[in-house]
């Protein structure tokens, strides 16, 4: 019996999967600069054409990757938070898998240290807000419906919450001791959201 053919969307999907794929894995393993179109569609098995159909250039194809990851991580963290009994915990929770996250090489190599220079500074600022402020601001929001929140203006709190992850992230990456690195940033970011509870909570 033939096999049926497949769709041109089935065909597209398969073609954007290889390519995010064999360039996620590249990207990962040399770094955005070091690594050449060619050799991107040469791993996927795909045209030069298909990579500028799809995603414009390489960097419309790094975007991709960099979603899929950001992706991956926010539903990573959001299963921490949901098994979780109260906001606190969640909190703690997804601080600590964060921090575990970002010790992994391509979150390292891709998220953390070629997204900058690639994206640019505000657009990479923007995909960290799409994706980890609303986290972040699900839990402030939890912990002050709970009572156990200093009054504070949320959005604002959410924003300079993210930032602090953001640091932390970025100085485990360039750390020389990653591990090490780890532990004293999750010790400080507990110290810096202690702070943040209630009087009489504490």
């Amino acid at each position: 019996m033939p096999t049926p053919r497949r769709s041109q969307t089935e065909r597209s999907r398969s073609t954007q999967t290889a390519l995010i794929t064999a360039a996620r894995t590249l990207f990962a393993e040399q770094g955005y600069a070091a690594v050449p179109a060619d050799e991107i569609v040469r791993a996927a098995g795909v045209t030069r054409g298909a990579l500028y159909h799809h995603f414009g250039d390489k960097q419309g194809l790094f975007r991709a990757v960099i979603e899929q990851i950001e992706t991956e991580l926010t539903d990573d963290l959001k299963a921490v938070l949901r098994s979780t009994a109260d906001p606190w915990s969640g909190a703690l929770g997804v601080l600590s898998r964060f921090l575990d996250l970002c010790l992994r090489p391509e979150v390292v190599r891709i998220a953390l240290t070629d997204a900058v220079s690639v994206l640019g500074w505000q657009e990479w600022r923007e995909l960290e807000n799409r994706y980890g402020l609303g986290l972040i601001t699900e839990i402030l929001e939890a912990a002050a419906a709970d009572g156990l929140l200093i009054e504070a203006p949320i959005p604002e709190l959410a924003q300079l919450v993210l930032s602090a992850c953001a640091e932390a992230a970025l100085m485990i990456a360039h750390a020389e001791d990653p591990e090490a690195a780890k532990e004293k940033a999750l010790a400080a970011l507990v110290a810096l959201l202690s702070g943040l509870v209630s009087n009489s909570n504490r």
